[in-house]
């Protein structure tokens, strides 16, 4: 017997190679159309682009995203007028408060320059317990929290720390005592997340001896030439809490790399008696602790310039 395709049929047989039948005889389903059509067009598909070389002459994107004046700030000492006393047991504890870990994120990194994220977080107790001299009917919750910082802006690489913490919450309204428990675990978590980052966040109090913490202020007038206001130096860059003065403002203006050299090479040059001077002196002046193995990086703001530009000439005129 002779089977005669006709053109139609045939063009219409070649067009549809997906429609097979399947196991039992019957036309194939829509799902499986849809399946062997994607994976026709996939191997149909273009090649993946491959990525451009970087132009002649281009620079590369920075493998940090700090500029010499974060990480002057973030290897400066922690200013003692940060930290805060709590008992705990027979022993008193330093520590800093959640709102101003938040303010030197913001000083040094920009508002916009990193981000918190709280990426876990579990109620591990809740029970009823007594509450207070009367002995009110309450209830105690603790909770932990995983919290991640990234800090980095747009074009730089981000730089990622995780930390962990927990919290407690004790009142007479349970849904109380579990807010209250889970804003101290977000808190002790981002703390200990930024303290990774250095001194000005918590990191010199976990050194017992706490000799990257600066000085409490003397009371006296601090030795140098026409010294300025005994303060650390982590602490002159930073706004005060009250609105500054445009006096205020310019003395804490950050300096730029130029001129943050050009000082730094005026200091080399000078003889070495006059160099333990003013050693001395910006220790005196910034209350830096002696522990600080360096002081080039901690010469960062106008109020630095207007010291070192002092001393400068007291030397020359010697």
């Amino acid at each position: 017997m002779t089977v005669i395709t006709t053109a139609p049929q045939a063009a219409h047989t070649a067009a549809a190679p997906l429609r097979r039948a399947g196991a039992n005889g019957r036309p194939p389903s829509t799902l499986q159309l849809l399946r062997d059509t994607l994976q026709q067009e996939a191997a149909a598909g273009d090649p993946a682009p491959v990525p451009a070389a970087p132009a002649p002459g281009s620079i590369a994107p920075p493998p940090c995203g700090f500029s010499a004046v974060q990480i002057a700030a973030l290897a400066a000492p922690l200013d003692r007028a940060h930290v805060r006393q709590r008992e705990q047991g027979r022993s008193s504890v330093s520590y800093l408060e959640g709102w101003q870990v938040i303010a030197e994120a913001n000083r040094i990194f920009g508002f916009d320059g990193w981000q918190r994220q709280t990426i876990a977080q579990h109620c591990v107790n809740e029970r009823e317990r007594p509450i207070g001299r009367d002995q009110k009917p309450g209830w105690g919750v603790t909770y932990t929290a995983q919290v991640r910082i990234t800090v980095g802006g747009p074009g730089q690489v981000p730089v990622i720390r995780e930390g962990s913490g927990a919290g407690h919450g004790i009142d007479c309204d349970l849904g109380q005592a579990h807010e209250s428990a889970l804003k101290e675990a977000e808190t002790d978590a981002m703390k200990r997340a930024l303290m990774t980052f250095g001194n000005p966040f918590g990191l010199a109090l976990y050194d017992k001896r706490q000799r990257q913490v600066s000085a409490a202020p003397a009371a006296a007038p601090a030795a140098g030439p026409t010294a300025p206001r005994s303060v650390s130096a982590a602490a002159v860059a930073r706004p005060a809490t009250a609105r500054p003065t445009p006096a205020a403002e310019a003395a804490a203006a950050p300096l730029d790399q130029a001129t943050i050299q050009a000082l730094q090479e005026r200091i080399k040059a000078l003889p070495a008696a006059r160099r333990e001077a003013f050693a001395k002196g910006f220790r005196a002046a910034f209350q830096v602790p002696e522990a600080q193995p360096s002081l080039a990086g901690l010469i960062t703001t106008a109020r630095h310039r207007e010291w070192i530009e002092a001393f400068l000439g007291e030397s020359a005129a010697a």
